[in-house]
């Protein structure tokens, strides 16, 4: 590391020598998660970018890959523009696109919801058990996802989502509409 000369002036003595940190980027990735969290089921894949022909091929492997027999998979995904089934007919000729959206019911999170919690809740995992240091490379990161998706698969880790209905109406009630009870 290349010693820095501090602006403070140089070394007294009696003080230890002072240089200040260098942060040498690695690059950056973006990662896809897909989670069926009732049978704890995860797969993390990394991408060098986050367009929608990359989604589209991730939407092609779930179909053909996780479930090749299904007739719908109900996907419930955030608003993102990459998001809609224009994107699988970016990726693919217009009859593998028809073919891959046919099967897909999506479900677009509210504006301010947050159906994805799940999903963010698998993310914070993974970034706390796997990602909490610095990764070299892309083949690393993937390398390491994936031990990380394949050992949780494994052990069947799921989501304990219990927020209900109930729940819901005593803690967002700040959020539903105020109506005045008349007698009639």
């Amino acid at each position: 590391m290349e010693v820095y000369h501090s602006p403070y002036g140089p070394k007294k003595p009696g003080q230890p020598e002072r240089f200040d940190y260098e942060y040498e980027r690695n690059g950056t990735a973006s990662i896809f998660l897909f989670t069926e969290p009732l049978v704890g089921w995860r797969r993390v894949s990394v991408r060098e970018h986050r367009t929608s022909i990359d989604w589209a091929k991730e939407i092609r492997y779930l179909l053909e890959e996780r479930y090749p027999g299904a007739e719908k998979v109900v996907l419930v995904c955030d608003n993102l523009n990459a998001h809609t089934i224009t994107s699988l007919y970016q990726a693919f000729p217009p009859e593998e696109a028809r073919s891959l959206a046919k099967r897909l019911d999506f479900h677009y999170t509210p504006k301010h919801g947050s159906w994805l919690n799940i999903v963010e809740i698998e993310l914070s995992a993974l970034t706390k058990q796997c990602l909490g240091r610095r990764i070299p490379d892309l083949e690393t990161l993937g390398q390491e996802t994936e031990a990380w998706y394949v050992e949780r698969n494994e052990s069947e880790k799921s989501v304990d989502w219990r927020f209900t209905t109930a729940d819901a109406r005593i803690r967002l009630r700040h959020l539903c509409p105020q109506r005045e009870l008349t007698d009639h």
